[in-house]
């Protein structure tokens, strides 16, 4: 079978910022190539991602990850029956869980709130949706428990599924068989060169001190300071289209979430520090292939550290790295789209076609239906 691949390659540069911090509030950092890079995590980009997705897909191509499963179907419950005692609904749903193998519990704080899962449980918003329809019957019934067993809880979570969780896939500890295996690998995008932390150092007056007449005002009422650095991040992400297909059957969803994920992943930004840094770019260099074989992470071009025109210098590092690869291993890409800003950028136009973004993504869901289609 001629499988799809869809790889992801960015140059993006960022100024001062601090959008990933580690638990000491510093910027996340990786040893790579005998120095130290900046480093954005995968989770974090992956989460920018998903939340881009709602300016992109409708509400019920999404789903929620919470552990406050029986509250989000409850009150679909009683959005659909508002005549519906809110205790019995809530009972309802809980058991609906039990049934599906989901062992839900009534948490310590705050008294009296509905029973939770044990660990974030992502469910898309049309299974929410058949699980509440289900607890609409029940409550309707003489025979609840029978209605209950009757809808096969357990198999409304295994069908269904939301862009989101076939794209990154479900965890679910307690019942194997309701896992999904993520269509997406996404990397931890490095600096293609080595950086140093620095310090913002910042101080915060007292408005109405300050402009207080006879009190002793000089001074900040607080002092601190902000850890940061600025760096041009190689990012990358892998898209398994046909592992995507399996889990949501249907080739023009398929599409739109393979379309809906490339232009996410390259416009996204997670949000750390965002306020203080505004920080916010767009990549300076985007490749978009098609392959046939296996994904590439091309982050070798930045083994060697690039020392100046940084832009410049690792547009060229990744052409004449993916070139020399493709060429050594027969990789080379069905078809490529390249989105390339100004003059420094050059090298990646030998890696494809010359498109916006905007034309690329097109001609990506094109590519993609045509190749599964007759899968």
């Amino acid at each position: 079978m001629t499988r799809t691949i869809i790889d992801i390659s960015l140059l993006q540069t960022v100024p001062p910022s601090n959008i990933n911090r580690d638990d000491t509030g510093s910027p996340k950092t990786a040893i790579f190539g005998g120095v130290r890079r900046a480093r954005v995590s995968s989770q974090a980009w992956k989460r920018a991602t998903r939340l881009d997705f709602a300016g992109r897909l409708n509400r019920d191509e999404l789903g929620e990850r919470t552990k406050r499963v029986v509250e989000v179907v409850t009150e679909r419950v009683l959005a659909a029956e508002a005549d519906v005692d809110p205790e019995a609904a809530r009972t309802v749903v809980e058991s609906i869980f039990k049934a599906a193998g989901i062992k839900v519990t009534a948490p310590k704080k705050p008294e009296n709130a509905p029973a939770e899962s044990g660990y974030l449980l992502f469910l898309s918003n049309q299974q929410s949706q058949h699980l509440a329809e289900v607890a609409v019957a029940a409550l309707r019934s003489d025979e609840p428990d029978a209605v209950i067993k009757a809808a096969a809880p357990k198999k409304i979570l295994a069908s269904t599924h939301s862009v989101d969780i076939a794209l990154f896939g479900r965890m679910i500890a307690e019942d194997t068989s309701l896992n999904v295996d993520a269509a997406v690998q996404v990397a931890h995008a490095i600096s293609v060169h080595a950086v140093n932390t620095e310090f913002d150092y910042f101080t915060a007056v007292d408005d109405v001190k300050s402009s207080a007449e006879g009190e002793d005002n000089s001074g900040a009422a607080m002092i601190g300071t902000v850890e940061f650095n600025s760096s041009t991040l190689y990012r990358y992400a892998t898209v398994d289209v046909d592992r995507l297909l399996d889990n949501l059957g249907d080739v023009e969803a398929t599409r739109r979430a393979v379309t809906a994920f490339v232009e996410s992943f390259v416009r996204s930004m997670p949000t750390g520090k965002q306020n203080t840094f505004a920080n916010r770019t767009l990549p300076e260099g985007v490749v978009i292939s098609v392959r046939d074989s296996q994904g590439i992470n091309l982050v070798g071009a930045f083994e060697r550290p690039i020392e100046q025109d940084r832009v410049a210098g690792s547009s060229a590092a990744l052409r004449d790295y993916s070139i020399e690869v493709d060429a050594n291993y027969g990789t080379a890409p069905v078809i490529s789209w390249v989105v390339q800003t100004g003059a420094a950028t050059e090298p990646l136009r030998e890696l494809g076609t010359k498109s916006s973004l905007d034309e690329a993504i097109v001609a990506l869901g094109d590519v993609v239906a045509e190749r599964i289609a007759g899968v």
